[in-house]
């Protein structure tokens, strides 16, 4: 005879599987890698430096 199961452990972990695998799906087709976050990241620093040589005292 098998042990008896809970049920409702059973659900949970196959929504939770359900859910990574939508997860991992939407970080492929909408994320960013790693290389792409740090060029914008870059790119943002390197114009506030710009703008911040640019300024004025007064």
């Amino acid at each position: 005879m098998t042990s008896p199961i809970n049920l409702n452990k059973v659900r949970k972990e196959r929504d939770r599987a359900s859910r990574k695998t939508r997860a991992n799906e939407n970080a492929v087709r909408f994320g960013q890698s790693k290389a792409e976050k740090e060029g914008v990241r870059t790119r943002a620093e390197k114009e506030t430096r710009a703008l911040d040589g640019h300024k004025r005292e007064t």
